[in-house]
């Protein structure tokens, strides 16, 4: 799994005060630590930064290339502090994203092929997120795709991303991202290669409720074929599920029964009661978590104690 770190973002308040004061310490100790944990490509969400996103984001892309030696993705809606950003980068790049709404999509393309940078294109337009996969799945084919090779782009440096949303207030929309991802893994050929925030499942969710629902979401879209997510890799349980999965290990209960979802999940079936031993609180948490995910019962902060 291709992970793609998320620390570095201005929603912090750590971060947020650092790019202020241009703290480059906290910067680059965040940047340092999400490699060590297993990181293969740092964000950098700058937000907005209407009017000096190109300072901002040179300080940011020199303050971390001086830490560490890594691909980066630039995450802003500022065109100028993308490109700014890309012309220092020492790795190939990654444009944080595009989406087929007009202004975005005439725009951001262009400037992923000036730079051979790898581009994330969200599956929606300028009437919002579809709720359905299909939806979803058709504007990545009759406009996002289309899009990238008129200017040139190489399809593996599209990344489409099907647009996790959160359980808590967008919850019908959690089983259609997954379905989005298996009809771009499944239905095309050759395939495009496909990401994810995986932390947006469980945003405005408490901070101890998160990693569960960020787990078992993570195996599901593994399930179907996700390339990569946008997460956090100083999660260590996050870490290890995916060591479980890629290695099919089966040596703890709880092992089993992920491998077990994982299983169902890419035969599009799904986990059954049988198969999970609700004695143990670990593998009930799971299996509520899972419906929680299928919009099978309703989230509320305290659905694990229903």
């Amino acid at each position: 799994m291709y992970i793609v770190g998320e620390c570095i973002h201005i929603i912090s308040p750590r971060v947020k005060n650092a790019i202020a004061e241009r703290d480059a310490k906290v910067i680059q100790d965040l940047a340092r630590s999400q490699m060590k944990h297993g990181a293969n490509t740092l964000d950098l969400n700058i937000g907005p930064q209407k009017k000096s996103g190109p300072e901002v984001m040179e300080w940011m892309v020199n303050t971390v290339q001086e830490a560490v030696d890594a691909p980066l993705s630039f995450d802003t809606t500022n065109l100028a502090a993308i490109e700014a950003g890309l012309k220092l980068a020492k790795h190939q790049g990654m444009i944080n994203s595009t989406s087929a709404e007009p202004e975005r999509l005439e725009n951001v393309p262009l400037l992923a092929a000036k730079y051979n940078a790898r581009l994330i294109a969200l599956m929606m337009g300028k009437s919002g997120i579809p709720l359905s996969a299909e939806e979803r799945v058709s504007i990545a084919i009759e406009q996002l795709i289309p899009r990238a090779q008129e200017v040139g782009l190489p399809m593996e440096n599209l990344y489409l991303d099907p647009l996790v949303l959160t359980v808590a207030g967008c919850q019908e929309y959690c089983p259609h991202a997954i379905e989005a991802v298996r009809y771009i893994k499944q239905g095309m050929d050759p395939a495009i290669r496909t990401i994810g925030g995986l932390s947006n499942v469980s945003n405005h969710v408490p901070n101890e409720g998160r990693s569960l629902l960020n787990r078992v979401y993570l195996v599901m879209l593994m399930a179907v074929g996700i390339d990569a997510v946008i997460a956090d890799p100083l999660d260590r349980d996050l870490m290890e599920v995916i060591r479980i999965v890629e290695q099919r290990d089966d040596s703890t209960a709880v092992g089993k029964v992920l491998l077990v979802l994982y299983d169902a999940t890419a035969a599009a079936e799904e986990l059954e009661p049988s198969q999970v031993d609700m004695n143990d609180p670990d593998q009930a948490a799971i299996w509520k978590t899972v419906q929680v995910l299928l919009n099978k019962i309703i989230f509320t902060e305290s659905y694990l104690r229903a």
